[in-house]
């Protein structure tokens, strides 16, 4: 399969509510030889510890990489906050079914989409077993129990979400049709230490890009020159602040707390709401930093309100007291325009891909 191909599968099936004959065509490409085999597991099939977490569990079918048997699981969830939450119970799961207890038959690992009753958000996840052996009697190999967990990768895709990450790691697989995929290289695709180093090497690269861009601003225009000067304000400590503050919006974001109507409670909000500013911003033809993030900042999240309720964004926004999002020795943000340009927050950068996937 070609590249743009690839992307704009993992992209259809990642960045949407899940949908069964997506992900099966998914997974068709992702490994080579998959055997359709599905079977429908409910009721009391289901054991006693995960009955109040799963409602329904199907194997759709079965792979086999020359080494170690994989079964592709979707598993229905009967809370929406199941998918967050109970990640160990999610994981012990899995494990109890590949250790033999569907036909007696050892299973290697799994890939499995979690899926939420509203089936916005949902889970992809890699759970592989590590069986140990030991001789037993003449000369056969038994397993040993073990009581190390299993271990468990995943994604957290959906409506809510970017799908940059999935496609990064398992579009160069879709891609392959060579041959077929070993578990191994499956691992390496959910492995975390990557994707993390990953995001570190772009956050590293745009705290630079901030923090050049804020020194130009600041030697350019006398006024916030003085004002700098006299709060004794560090650019890399602005720099390392705004990127924080940011970061930590996201989290926000991700909960669901901005951009919530009045009538609305907390976690009903726009999840894609510092994105909705940022075009707002633009169509505006306005400065995002100095016109949307420092209001949000320094007059939303910093100041207490009876009702929560920030008229300038006409939503609730909560009154965070901490000083994350107090102004960096009281520079003067109202009378100061630190007009930072749109597009170091942009995901049209080409450095900037994961800026929104925060």
């Amino acid at each position: 399969m070609e590249k743009k191909q690839s992307q704009n599968l993992v992209k259809d099936v990642f960045q949407n509510s899940f949908d069964k004959t997506k992900f099966i065509r998914f997974i068709r490409e992702l490994l080579n030889s998959y055997e359709e085999a599905s079977f429908v597991y409910r009721g009391n099939t289901i054991p006693d510890a995960y009955d109040q977490y799963i409602s329904t569990f199907e194997r759709v079918g079965k792979y086999f990489d020359g080494e170690n048997s994989i079964d592709v699981l979707i598993v229905h969830l009967k809370k929406n906050s199941t998918l967050e939450r109970a990640r160990t119970r999610q994981r012990n799961f899995i494990a109890w079914y590949l250790n033999g207890s569907r036909g007696g038959k050892q299973k290697d690992a799994a890939l499995v989409a979690f899926v939420s009753p509203d089936s916005g958000d949902w889970r992809f996840s890699l759970v592989k077993m590590e069986y140990k052996f030991e001789e037993g009697k003449n000369g056969r190999a038994k397993v040993k129990e073990e009581f190390t967990p299993a271990k468990r990768w995943s994604f957290l895709v959906g409506t809510n979400e970017n799908s940059h990450t999935a496609q990064s790691r398992l579009s160069p697989i879709v891609e392959d049709d060579s041959h077929n995929p070993l578990l191994k290289r499956l691992e390496e695709a959910f492995n975390i230490e990557k994707v993390t180093e990953e995001f570190f090497e772009k956050y590293r690269d745009l705290f630079l890009r901030v923090q050049e861009t804020l020194e130009d601003i600041v030697s350019n225009d006398p006024a916030i020159k003085k004002d700098f000067t006299d709060k004794n304000v560090n650019i890399v400590d602005f720099s390392k602040k705004l990127l924080g503050q940011i970061v930590f919006l996201y989290f926000l974001q991700k909960k669901g707390w901005f951009g919530v109507p009045m009538i609305k409670s907390w976690g009903d909000g726009d999840k894609w709401f510092l994105r909705t500013l940022f075009t707002k911003a633009c169509d505006a033809n306005k400065n995002y930093f100095n016109d949307y993030l420092e209001p949000l900042f320094y007059e939303a999240l910093a100041k207490e309100r009876d009702d929560d309720f920030y008229s300038r964004f006409e939503c609730k926004i909560p009154f965070l007291n901490g000083g994350l999002f107090d102004p960096i020795n009281n520079y003067d943000w109202v009378n100061t325009a630190i007009n930072i340009p749109n597009d170091l927050f942009s995901n049209d950068h080409k450095n900037l891909k994961n800026w929104r996937h925060w």
